[in-house]
């Protein structure tokens, strides 16, 4: 028995597909019958099986106040596993995808203040963002990086909003003055200031450690990956994980995943990353201490030592104990 990915419930054609910059394409879809697509709240995402069968993770980028629509932004990665290739390269106009409902783990929580920074693809989820804090009348700031100007995406969607003002645009290509800085952005914490970041793992990295360095509490700085960071890992070895509802013990080899070996015995794990990026999998844990190699929970959550991705991430001790 396969582990079972996260199975896309809708079927919605691609309304338009439009090359927005160099790189990037956006894919507006819409219900088959013309109606209402299931809500959605900034930040979501949702999984899309590409032509072939892949299934991947984009954040819906249109405003969450449009229910007749979910708009994506999809980067066509060089190092692509082959789904937003599969996108840029067979998708057109027309075309019937199959896609999940919306699931958020972005969501914005209330503040005073929020800032938005989104560097290259990483607009995207900030851009609904922007959409429902101007939209409740909250203050915010966006921040857009970008390598050139040919290369940041929808700036016709952002010049063209309502929260146009809002919007500062850094390109690294067009003079120091106008250049992302984060140290200034960040230099005062304050406790009513919430910070959102989604785009590559050098930037979310950057503002993480600025905002550290000036004080900020982890609590209040957000982000959300787009591909797993590479990290300095040590080498795996093997270990057991007990099934607490049947008490079955099970050996998990150095070169296996947890997911991977529980398919083997007949027990399916929902999987879709497959990088510990989107929480699909997440599952409990009574006893042990999980090695983890996400980059979903924050720092508190896995201390916690109660829960665990195993499609990554392994085992401290010779058994963990799966809420299974």
């Amino acid at each position: 028995m396969e582990a079972a990915p996260m199975a896309p419930q809708l079927l919605v054609r691609v309304a338009q597909r439009r090359e927005e910059a160099l790189g990037i394409a956006s894919f507006e879809l819409r219900a088959l019958d013309g109606g209402e697509l299931p809500p959605f709240t900034a930040g979501a995402h949702i999984d899309v099986q590409a032509p072939n069968g892949i299934v991947r993770q984009y954040s819906i980028c249109s405003s969450p106040l449009e229910r007749g629509r979910y708009l994506l932004g999809i980067l066509d990665d060089p190092a692509s596993r082959g789904g937003s290739r599969a996108m840029h390269e067979e998708i057109v106009t027309d075309d019937v995808l199959c896609i999940s409902a919306p699931r958020n783990h972005f969501a914005l929580v209330p503040a005073r203040r929020t800032l938005l920074l989104g560097g290259g693809i990483g607009i995207t989820p900030m851009l609904a963002m922007a959409a429902e804090l101007a939209a409740q009348g909250r203050d915010f700031e966006l921040h857009y990086c970008a390598r050139s100007r040919e290369r940041a995406a929808f700036l016709d969607l952002i010049a063209q909003s309502p929260w146009a003002g809002r919007a500062m645009l850094h390109l690294d290509d067009e003079g120091p003055y106008q250049l992302f800085n984060a140290d200034a952005l960040l230099a005062v914490p304050d406790t009513g200031t919430h910070v959102y970041v989604c785009g590559p793992a050098g930037f979310i990295a950057h503002v993480r450690e600025r905002a550290a360095a000036h004080g900020w509490p982890a609590a209040q700085v957000h982000v959300e990956h787009f591909a797993a960071p590479v990290q300095e890992l040590p080498e795996p070895g093997a270990f057991d994980v007990r099934i607490a509802s049947t008490g079955k013990v099970i050996r998990v080899g150095a070169n296996k995943t947890v997911a991977g070996v529980l398919s083997e015995h007949g027990i399916a794990i929902p999987l879709s990353c497959n990088e510990g990026l989107c929480g699909t999998c997440i599952t409990g844990v009574l006893a042990g201490t999980p090695e983890h190699r996400d980059c979903y929970f924050t720092e508190e959550e896995k201390a916690r030592n109660n829960q665990f991705m195993p499609c990554c991430s392994r085992s401290l001790d010779h058994t963990l104990v799966l809420d299974l």
